[in-house]
Order: structure tokens, then sequence, then C-alpha cells
């Protein structure tokens, strides 16, 4: 079945509030440390609980944004860090039509590559010893899903601070869906964006969408 997206909204940095620390780096930091310490403090149930909502969250996104996920890549990760764990989600996308990928680091300031992954993929350890698939040619994703430590009401995305995605979702012609996914308690009033940090498209966490462009 031919894919006819629906009408994609724009991506465009929009303006925070507030004034940046001085030391940016030492906030962000800082704030990750937090973040990590209040994620890592959920219970298993927990976690898994809000992943099972925003899976929900996803189907129906997808549902108004195409006619079918027949041909569709969509890339997501393998979790670490008391991360949301969508990979059921994942594994029921090749039922639907749609090609699931996981993401690999190539190498430091570098984008990131994809591959495609089912259960039964081989996998082997990758840089930062997160498992990534053994074989494969690389496939472009139309859409990424972004585990998000940090988010704000812009859109924008506090991550480990290696700048993966932002590289990747700068290097992919045409740009790929940013789907940000995460917990609503990690919400900021702002990351203090900086020129290289790109907003997501959407935000989705366990209580509903948090951001969406029109």
């Amino acid at each position: 079945m031919t894919i006819r997206p629906k009408a994609a909204p724009a991506r465009s940095a929009m303006p925070q509030p507030g004034t940046a620390p001085t030391d940016l780096a030492a906030w962000r930091a800082a704030t990750r440390s937090r973040l990590l310490t209040a994620r890592a403090s959920l219970s298993t149930a927990s976690r898994e609980a809000a992943a099972a909502a925003i899976a929900t969250q996803l189907d129906a996104l997808l549902a108004q944004r195409f006619d079918s996920l027949q041909g569709l890549i969509i890339s997501a990760w393998w979790p670490i860090k008391a991360e949301l764990d969508l990979r059921f989600w994942l594994a029921s996308l090749p039922a639907r039509g749609a090609t699931a990928a996981l993401p690999i680091v190539a190498g430091p300031k570098t984008p990131l590559t994809f591959r495609a992954w089912t259960p039964e993929t081989p996998m082997q350890r990758g840089i930062w010893n997160i498992p990534v698939p053994a074989v494969g040619a690389e496939i472009t994703p139309q859409i990424t899903l972004s585990p998000l430590l940090g988010w704000d009401s812009a859109g924008f995305r506090l991550g480990y601070g290696g700048g993966y995605f932002d590289r990747t979702l700068a290097s992919v012609t045409p740009s790929p869906i940013a789907i940000g996914i995460g917990l609503a308690s990690a919400q900021l009033p702002t990351i203090f964006p900086q020129p290289y940090d790109i907003p997501m498209d959407y935000i989705l966490t366990e209580t509903g969408p948090q951001h969406l462009h029109p």
C-alpha cells in the first residue's frame, strides 16, 4: 500500500523563557544527574506502565499521520539507565508492514547510523557497551523515537550530552519525524537551547502528548 503522509508539522526553533546560566554545561550536568537519579528511583512496574501508555499514544499518533505503516522505517533505542523500554512496541512493527530500527554509534561526534531489528536479530556490544544489531545494511528511518532525559514545552530534549540525536536529525534529508519519549515528571521550564539543539516534532509522556507543533 502506498504511504500517504498527512500534513507534517514544521520543525523550527522556538523562543525560551529565562536567561541561560553562566556555566550552561555545569547546569546541564547537574540537571542530568538529578533526572537520572529520579528516573532510577521509579519501580520497574511504573516504568512498564508508562511505556504501555506511550505505546498506545504512538499508535494513535501514527494513525493520524499515516494511512498505513506499510514501508515505514521507525527507529527507537535499546534502553539503558532506566530508560523506558519500547522494544515490545518495536517488535510489533513488522506484522504491520513497518521496519523497526536501532541506532549505532560509529564514533564520537558523528551522526547515528541505523540497522533493522527484530527480537531474533543477532546483537553485539557497541560503543558504550550498548547492544546493537550485529549485521545488516544501513537504513534511514522516516520516524525517529528519541529517549528524553529531560524536555521542555518548546520541544527541546535534554539527553546525555553526546549530541548524537541532534547531529543525526541535522544530517538526514528529508528530516525524519522526530518523536521524543519521556516521563511527564522530567519536564523542565527550559533546557536553555543552543543553536545545535533541534526540537522534537512531538513529545509523548505517560500522561499524554505534551508538545505538538501546529
